[in-house]
């Protein structure tokens, strides 16, 4: 998950996933924010930037993240 390295804004997401429509990206994002997993910082430009950035329970996942990752890489070389 592109989270994992930095803050992101939304249309650096939608471009890195690809296959993702913006109406998904957009429930997904809200989705983890209501479960306390992304953080959303609006800040007050012209135009808006908002940025999604992974919160400290986010954060405390990275270990997760990291061992399906790699069970993922080992799994696609195995077929």
């Amino acid at each position: 998950m592109s989270l994992l390295s930095r803050p992101w804004r939304f249309n650096e997401l939608m471009r890195s996933l690809e296959g993702i429509s913006q109406k998904m990206l957009t429930e997904s994002l809200r989705s983890m924010e209501a479960d306390g997993l992304v953080t959303r910082t609006e800040y007050p430009e012209v135009p808006p930037r908002v940025e999604y950035s992974l919160s400290e329970l986010g954060q405390s996942m990275r270990p997760i993240i990291s061992a399906m990752e790699e069970w993922g890489i080992g799994y696609k070389e195995s077929l």
